[in-house]
């Protein structure tokens, strides 16, 4: 559960995200109520998520998986450069997700 949690709460802050970079600094109104739902469900589902996961774990998780798709994001919607050396970076990011996924152990109630 812990998990399905963290996952929602990652795609709900990526779109948060890019509600943001669609607001035009908070001038466009449909974007702008996006940002604050999208970033308050977020981080709702993310204090439930701490009830099943560390917090070490799950906030360097969520915002590391969060920086990767949003980068994302910017570089396949937005059109944003991608040079080798911001690939080289994304990987490492994902690499260290990956990691801290593998040796998390579940909170103990």
């Amino acid at each position: 559960m812990g998990w399905l949690l963290l996952t929602l709460t990652i795609i709900l802050e990526v779109a948060g995200s890019t509600f943001m970079k669609l607001s035009q600094g908070l001038t466009v109104l449909a974007p702008s109520l996006g940002v604050f739902v999208c970033y308050g469900l977020a981080l709702a589902g993310l204090a439930l998520a701490l009830k099943h996961i560390e917090l070490s774990i799950a906030y360097a998780i969520w915002s590391g998986a969060g920086t990767a798709l949003t980068a994302a994001i910017g570089i396949c919607v937005f059109g944003e450069s991608l040079t080798l050396a911001k690939l080289g970076c994304l990987a490492m990011i994902i690499g260290g997700v990956v990691g801290l996924a593998l040796i998390s152990e579940p909170v103990k109630s």
